[in-house]
This record gives C-alpha cells, structure tokens and sequence, in this order.
C-alpha cells in the first residue's frame, strides 16, 4: 500500500526563525558533496535557499527546483533559479552534475520514486549527496505525539509522516535504484532548541496539530510537552531534539 501522502505547510518566515538550526548544522554535508567550477547543481527540497545560495556563491553555477510554494517565494526573493516540482516526480533528464538534499527526504515517503527521479536527473557518474533523518529520528517526539494522538482521538496517518530509514535499507533502495554508495551513516545529533520543544512541534509538526480545534488544540500541545518534559528537558530548562540524521554520498552508476 502507498503510504498517505504527508500534508505539512510551510511557512517561509516562520521556518525562517524556529528551523534555522537545519541549514546552520549542515556543513558536513555541503562538505561531502564537494561542489566543482563550473557545475550545475540540483537542490532537491531547499527550504528559504539559505544552503542554496551558498553553494551558487561558492561555484557561481547553480540550478536550483524547490516543491513548496512557501520556500519558491523566499528563493526567488534571493534571486535564485527556482521551480516547483514533485519530489516524488521530477521532470528532468541528464542535466545535473550532482544532486544535493539536506532535512527533506524524510518528507518524501516514496522513496523509490525520489532515487528514480534522481537517476534520471543526473548525467552518467553524477553525484547524490545529502542528509535527512535516519532511524530512530525524533523517536521521543514521535511517540508522545503518537500516545497524546491516541488518547484524543487523531488521524494516525498524520502522527509521524516521515520515512526515517536504516542505513541497510536506504542503502539498498540506492542500489537498486543504480547508484554506487560511497559513504552512508547514521549521525546521532542531539540539537538545543533555542525555539523550546513547541516552537519545534509547531514548525515540524503542524500537520499534526492543525486536525484539532480550539481549546482541545492547546491540551494536546500540554500533554505532548509533558510527556517530553523528562526526556529532553533539563534541569535549566534547555530542550534538546533527538535527531538521529542519515547522511550519504552516491554515484549514478553509467
């Protein structure tokens, strides 16, 4: 069966503050795929373009496809080179010399599709490279949403609509989708939120949230925070995310 196709939005100017930690952590990855002069780069699922601009600064050559209209807006703004496609469909052919992703697959929940997508994007020995969330990613968070979702009756479709995957099966998806995997690893990386555990769960899991109404709404947010509150709040006060992050380097075989 299809997995439920997730229904997130997105808002730029809010992702702007509360999700900046994604693109500030993400320097091993932009490391890894080691952008050459003169390429042209995909970034598959860019958010506000922050990472994007860096890499069009860095190579002065860039092609850059988002599939949320709130990160095409705030691209544009940066004037990058911007379109709206499906991740799980992209529409091009032999015109990229590498693909990068950060903090967006684990949204995409048809994997096979993304890898299909890429593969064709990608001229013969072209670069995959990217993070996402690995197994075990917000394994606390998932499952107070999952415990207080139950308790009140929620969409269970809409609990954790992510795809974390072990290193063994995206490893494997890689390969049968033709690509040659040069690194693969699953990074544990507690994060410190300065935005606390709800700013977290209203950016990430808005999804989630927005299926209930007033005054029910801000109980689920208490109850989810309460179960939390032990796990990773400290004795300060300081929350800390449990991201586990999958983070890999491909080759397009041929």
């Amino acid at each position: 069966m299809t997995p439920p196709k997730p229904v997130q939005r997105w808002q730029a100017d809010d992702y702007a503050v509360k999700g900046r930690f994604v693109s500030e952590l993400a320097r091993p990855v932009l490391d890894l795929l080691a952008p050459r002069p003169g390429e042209r780069i995909l970034d598959l699922g860019c958010g506000d373009g922050v990472l994007t601009q860096e890499i069009a600064d860095a190579r002065r050559r860039r092609a850059w496809r988002r599939f949320e209209r709130g990160g095409v807006a705030a691209a544009a703004a940066k004037g990058l080179k911007v379109q709206k496609v499906d991740g799980h469909a992209l529409p091009f052919e032999d015109e990229f010399d590498a693909v990068f992703t950060n903090a967006a697959l684990h949204w995409m929940r048809r994997p096979e599709h993304v890898i299909a997508g890429v593969h064709q994007a990608l001229r013969p020995h072209g670069r995959f490279a990217g993070e996402f969330g690995g197994h075990g990613n917000v394994a606390a968070i998932a499952t107070a949403i999952r415990a207080v979702g139950a308790l009140h009756g929620g969409d269970p479709d809409k609990v954790a609509p992510w795809f974390f995957p072990s290193v063994a099966e995206y490893r494997r998806l890689l390969e049968q989708g033709g690509f040659a995997v040069k690194a693969i690893i699953l990074v544990p990386r507690p994060t410190p939120l300065d935005i606390g555990i709800r700013g977290w769960l209203e950016t990430f899991g808005r999804s989630f949230f927005e299926q209930f109404e007033e005054p029910e709404r801000a109980e689920v947010f208490s109850e989810v925070i309460e179960l939390l509150s032990p796990a990773l709040c400290d004795a300060d006060g300081v929350w800390t995310a449990d991201h586990i992050r999958l983070r890999f380097s491909a080759e397009r075989a041929g």
